[in-house]
């Protein structure tokens, strides 16, 4: 990673001109038996359509304030570098009332409706499904998303000083995120080529590091694993090896 970078949004940028065919982010889900693995080049194709339609369709401007109430899952990964490219703040089960849009999973959709702005749904579903029947009052992202352009370029350069998450009480700007999260890769001895399974919650930035952060500001990936206290000790060695993890954060 580059060392002018300053933003995730920034630290992707340097991941995909680097080598845009690794993989990245490895996500299992222990309670369905599903399984994704996104390169740097699909993961950076997934969060620019979702930061166009963050930007664009859903009209949000940098500083605005967006509710995440998703769980440890690959989309939430996107929605959490989408927010950085435009310059949304992510607040990671955030207050929709306060919030200025909400982006809910299945399960969270009632809470979400406190919002008065914008409201986006997603249903969570294997190969990122949409919903059999659109929730009201909500976009359905899966939907929405496949439409959107596969570059994002946004109307207004994104400070790095400004907040961009907010997480367990703790609020960072771009820059503190990519300090902290370089920090944390040094002190798992992650570098280039290496892979951490997570089995942490996003709830925390000890989880949102271990699962995101952390993997990307080293060149490193991630196997995040959803349901992971499903697993067996045997079963769990097993995804080790096949995964070639080097690192394990549960």
């Amino acid at each position: 990673m580059n060392a002018t970078d300053r933003t995730p949004a920034d630290l992707l940028r340097s991941a995909l001109a680097a080598d845009p065919a690794r993989p990245l982010v490895t996500f299992y889900d222990d309670a369905t038996g599903e399984r994704v693995e996104l390169s740097v080049a699909t993961f950076a194709n997934w969060v620019a359509k979702t930061a166009n339609l963050l930007q664009g369709d859903l009209a949000a401007e940098p500083g605005d304030r967006l509710a995440l109430l998703l769980p440890a899952h690959w989309q939430t990964a996107v929605w959490l570098l989408a927010c950085s490219s435009v310059g949304v703040l992510a607040d990671v089960d955030g207050d929709p009332g306060a919030a200025d849009l909400v982006v809910a999973g299945p399960d969270r959709l009632e809470e979400a409706r406190a919002c008065s702005g914008e409201r986006v749904a997603l249903a969570l579903r294997p190969l990122g499904g949409r919903f059999p029947q659109p929730p009201q009052g909500f976009a359905d992202y899966a939907v929405e998303v496949p439409g959107q352009g596969d570059r994002f370029a946004p109307y207004a350069p994104v400070d790095p000083m400004t907040p961009a998450l907010a997480v367990g009480g703790l609020e960072l700007t771009g820059a503190q995120l990519v300090e902290r999260a370089r920090a944390d890769a040094a002190g798992r001895g992650l570098g280039p080529g290496s892979r951490l399974l997570s089995g942490l919650p996003y709830d925390t930035w000890g989880g949102l590091s271990a699962g995101l952060f952390a993997p990307l500001a080293a060149g490193a990936s991630v196997v995040l694993c959803r349901n992971a206290d499903r697993l067996s000790a045997e079963d769990l060695a097993a995804r080790q090896e096949s995964e070639r993890v080097t690192v394990t954060a549960l």
